[in-house]
């Protein structure tokens, strides 16, 4: 078979993202096969290169973040550096960009002065509140997002306080959503040669995560209020995190795999009795049944022993485990899903892979997050055909800079 180019190959980018929920669409992008230049200003470049964990001055943050990414570290707020920008804007396909709002605007190179430059310019922000809208002013980050959607509402005890995710879910899922919005948006220029600007917001994409609980408050006229469940859904039984005999286990069962449970547990008669015949009547008596479920569960002896039952039987359940039990987890490796990254500080480090798998084209791994301004000269060379005499006066000026971290 010929060997395909990758999905991305000969897309150029332009990457003035920072923190997590930019960089990762550019993360993507570039494993796809895209040229990520990633312009980080003077003189600190992303500020997640202070992020923990640091180890000799650099970030596990950061190089988790920019794997695969060309680092051109410039001084925006001189005007040569600026122009440098617009040098570079009429030689890529697509411009990303996290940053509060007006800062694009601030150094002219909004969307509306880039597509002056490239009309077939495709640009992405991304953002807390979107740029559109009455809120689109304020700044936040992931917590913020988490809050203002509702999904901080739904996490954690109910009669405790309102939880936030331990993760930067917001930023990676509004990371994910533009990721799949530009492929979108090649495509439509593919047929079209018509480039525009993409929005993406934080808090529209946790909204769109509540699966059920805005359409039943409506549906039902305020009967049912979303609110934190805690280990156990109040609506569908079994549906939760159950005591096991040795640690935690999710355990849900729709009306279809409800008798394969029972059969599971050796009780199929449980399958017709009247307290849990019905999803409904599961529920209304779900703390009867968990008890059973969990009194089972203890006699099994170990979590593998409940788990090999379960499995036999078809029932979805699954020990609830730690983010550090990936690293060994023979499916994960098996998937591709840890990467190993050969850092110039760090050495070999794991990181999550690309959950993205193909059956023809292939996801680039082990690519390195670069150094600050490690890619100064060969951006300017490659893209813009400058000169090191060019490249050496701006540096000698400031207007590029590097550093070892």
């Amino acid at each position: 078979m010929t060997e395909l180019a990758p999905i991305l190959g000969g897309i150029k980018v332009l990457d003035f993202t920072q923190y997590v929920a930019g960089p990762t669409v550019t993360r993507l992008m570039a494993a796809l096969g895209a040229y990520v230049i990633k312009v980080e200003q003077a003189p600190t470049g992303d500020l997640a290169r202070l992020a923990p964990w640091l180890r000799d001055g650099r970030s596990s943050c950061f190089v988790q973040h920019n794997r695969g990414k060309h680092s051109l570290a410039v001084d925006l707020a001189d005007p040569r550096g600026q122009e440098l920008m617009r040098e570079l804007v009429p030689k890529v396909d697509v411009v990303v960009e996290n940053y509060g709002p007006g800062v694009m605007e601030h150094h002219g190179l909004g969307y509306d002065d880039l597509r002056r430059l490239n009309p077939a310019l495709i640009m992405a922000s991304v953002s807390a509140f979107g740029r559109v809208g009455p809120l689109s002013h304020r700044v936040g980050y992931d917590p913020v997002a988490q809050a203002y959607s509702g999904l901080m509402h739904m996490i954690g005890d109910p009669q405790g306080p309102p939880t936030a995710v331990g993760i930067a879910v917001s930023d990676t899922t509004a990371g994910l959503n533009c990721f799949g919005a530009l492929g979108y948006a090649l495509f439509h220029r593919e047929r079209t040669g018509i480039g525009q600007h993409v929005d993406i917001s934080l808090v529209d994409t946790m909204l769109q995560n509540h699966e059920l609980g805005l359409t039943a408050y409506a549906v039902s006229e305020g009967a049912y209020e979303p609110k934190r469940l805690g280990r156990h859904h109040p609506l569908v039984c079994p549906c939760g995190v159950y005591r096991g005999p040795d640690h935690w286990i999710v355990l849900l069962c729709m009306d279809n795999q409800w008798p394969h449970l029972c059969e599971a547990m050796g009780c199929p008669e449980l399958a017709h009795e009247p307290r849990f015949a019905t999803g409904p009547s599961r529920a209304e008596n779900q703390q009867e049944l968990i008890a059973l479920i969990e009194g089972w569960m203890a006699e099994q002896g170990t979590d593998d022993a409940v788990l090999a039952i379960l499995e036999r039987h078809r029932v979805p359940s699954e020990k609830v485990r730690t983010p550090v039990d990936a690293l060994t987890d023979e499916h994960f490796l098996a998937r591709g899903m840890i990467d190993i990254v050969n850092d110039p500080v760090f050495g070999e480090v794991p990181a999550p892979g690309v959950p993205l798998k193909f059956s023809v084209s292939e996801v680039a791994q082990g690519l390195p997050a670069p150094l600050l301004g490690e890619h100064n000269a060969e951006v300017l060379t490659s893209v813009l055909g400058w000169d090191g005499e060019r490249i050496a006066e701006l540096t000698k000026s400031g207007v590029l800079i590097s550093a070892p971290r």
